[in-house]
């Protein structure tokens, strides 16, 4: 019955988890609201910033947990992908962790975490399933045929359907971080308002940077007839770029469920927590007769407790690395 403390640090949340026996006891989440003033995560202030709270995240997060340190069994972390400066605070702090208390350490892929986070609640989704992996910087659909044997069959060639949000979000005017606040505004206005082009990408592939090149000229175009014309429409201008990006996305999952015969379809991401793409995927499972699965919010932005959960079956498989172990800014599967 294992007990894992698992640190994530890939970007600029800087979370601590407890995992005991595969439930997740304690899930502490430190944000960093310095980066609001410049409109974007400045990495040096990031990893700093990681430095000053990882300290009282792993106490915080024992005391929820009501667990001692002596009682551990493995410490997990986030290897990479992520921010250099960031992820090197985490690796660099469970690697001490783990010496000091002689504990085996459990290196982390944080994109396969995104996709594990459904293994923390049930229902659970069983093998093989398809998860569409939305975030600021990837967007993937992954074939996921056990816990760590996962192919990516489709992906973004370019930016992320995340950084389609917080661009529009910047265009719009609107304080970082810029995707909720999208989501929030679509929810007033007409997703059929404006159309705009969809990217003519073949496979299963994805690409955002023309989608997000048509957002900036309609804007630009738009305000030089009427100064006003954002603020006026601006419920609607979210409505419309929300509902085509959620179009994108899910057009490609249609095909890749086709492709690979698979009703067990799955989302994974901070994007997941867009209300525009989790409930026309709800709205899917009748009519395509799939299994939808998707994570509590808590569990779509970053977090330790899905470090935890894929901490926790590298345990069970003894998958342990040395004190050589090293953050990858990059990190295949």
């Amino acid at each position: 019955m294992p007990i894992i403390l698992a640190i994530e640090s890939s970007c600029d949340e800087t979370s601590v988890a407890i995992c005991d026996n595969g439930k997740i006891t304690a899930n502490v989440i430190a944000n960093q609201t310095i980066h609001e003033n410049y409109g974007g995560v400045i990495p040096e202030l990031a990893s700093r910033v990681h430095q000053q709270n990882i300290v009282p995240a792993v106490q915080q997060a024992l005391e929820i947990a009501g667990v001692d340190k002596k009682q551990l069994d493995g410490v997990a972390f986030t290897q990479g992908p992520g921010l250099l400066g960031s992820l090197l605070v985490g690796v660099s702090f469970a690697k001490s962790f783990a010496l000091a208390l002689d504990l085996p350490l459990i290196s982390v892929n944080h994109m396969q975490a995104h996709i594990l986070a459904h293994f923390i609640d049930d229902p659970k989704p069983k093998f093989p399933f398809l998860c569409l992996t939305v975030s600021g910087g990837h967007t993937q659909i992954v074939l996921v045929k056990d816990y760590f044997d996962m192919e990516i069959v489709g992906e973004t060639l370019d930016d992320a359907a995340g950084e389609a949000f917080d661009k529009t979000a910047k265009i719009l005017n609107l304080p970082y971080p810029g995707g909720p606040l999208i989501d929030k505004y679509a929810k007033e206005g007409n997703p059929t308002a404006y159309q705009f082009p969809v990217p003519q990408i073949q496979g299963l592939n994805y690409s955002f940077s023309g989608f997000k090149t048509a957002i900036l000229y309609f804007v630009r175009d738009s305000v030089k007839e009427n100064p006003a014309f954002v603020e006026e429409n601006l419920a609607d201008i979210c409505a419309s770029v929300q509902h085509s990006i959620v179009n994108i996305l899910l057009n490609k999952l249609k095909k890749a469920a086709k492709e690979y015969h698979c009703n067990q379809i799955a989302i994974a991401g901070g994007v997941s927590a867009n209300s525009g793409l989790r409930n026309t995927l709800l709205s899917l499972q009748d009519t395509l007769g799939w299994e939808v699965f998707i994570p509590k919010f808590e569990y779509c932005t970053d977090n330790a407790a899905m470090i935890a959960i894929a901490g926790y079956q590298k345990f069970l498989q003894n998958d342990f690395v040395g004190q050589e172990v090293s953050p990858m800014a990059r990190m295949n599967f």
